[in-house]
């Protein structure tokens, strides 16, 4: 998937007390309940009301992938998008914070959650500050977000906060669940407020390493007319 986003930022302010972000939630589940939803909802809400109290609206706008299933597995094989899928893209990529939780399977993170961002283009989440959730029915899968999906998120290059989520069965009754999920959303209510991605792809985008298309091709800023270029494609140089 592309993306139009090349780095320009209208706006590099922190929110004002009458500005809006976006919170994209991205679960999961595969069940109807699904703890996976349950938990990523939890932490939105609580963002929501934080945000609230420091004077400006978080949106929230949920990404439900098990709708989204055989979209991502035709994107990872045959590159196709869909329009569903590219809506959910669109999402992503215009999201200033995100939610994302995952069941565990395996020891390990949801094949379809993985696969979803694998499929988004590299340069979308750039500085996007992030929640990671888990759940499990297990106690011994507690790991899993530190040990798998902050390494995942990490090479898309977001700012995940401190505080990972995992919820095993006996979490759902818990005081201490409760607070995590607090702390973690005022952690990322944190870097919404502060302007943490506006400042980091306003001021800092050529920084980073972009890999052609990622963005549309004009995250590179490559020149076609320049006599290397026209060398390697084949044209007359100078």
């Amino acid at each position: 998937m592309t993306t139009p986003f090349d780095g320009s930022v209208t706006d590099t302010a922190a929110p004002t007390r009458h500005s809006s972000r976006t919170l994209a939630v991205v679960s999961a589940g595969t069940s109807d309940p699904s703890t996976t939803t349950m938990l990523a909802n939890r932490v939105a809400e609580a963002a929501a009301k934080l945000a609230e109290s420091r004077g400006f609206e978080l949106g929230i706008r949920f990404v439900d992938l098990r709708a989204l299933a055989e979209d991502v597995t035709s994107a990872l094989v045959t590159q196709h998008i869909s329009p569903e899928l590219q809506a959910a893209s669109d999402i992503m990529r215009d999201a200033d914070a995100i939610v994302a939780s995952t069941p565990v399977y395996k020891a390990g993170a949801s094949g379809l959650f993985t696969a979803f961002f694998q499929v988004l283009d590299n340069d979308l989440l750039i500085g996007t500050p992030v929640v990671l959730g888990a759940t499990a029915g297990s106690a011994r899968h507690a790991l899993v977000v530190d040990d798998q999906l902050r390494g995942l998120f990490s090479y898309l290059r977001t700012i995940t906060v401190p505080t990972g989520l995992f919820a095993a069965p006996d979490d759902w009754t818990s005081r201490e669940f409760g607070k995590r999920i607090e702390r973690a959303a005022s952690e990322l209510v944190a870097l919404v407020d502060g302007g943490f991605r506006e400042s980091v792809r306003g001021e800092s985008w050529s920084a980073y390493q972009h890999s052609y298309g990622s963005a549309g091709g004009t995250e590179l800023g490559i020149d076609f007319d320049s006599d290397l270029m026209k060398l390697a494609t084949g044209g007359a140089g100078r």
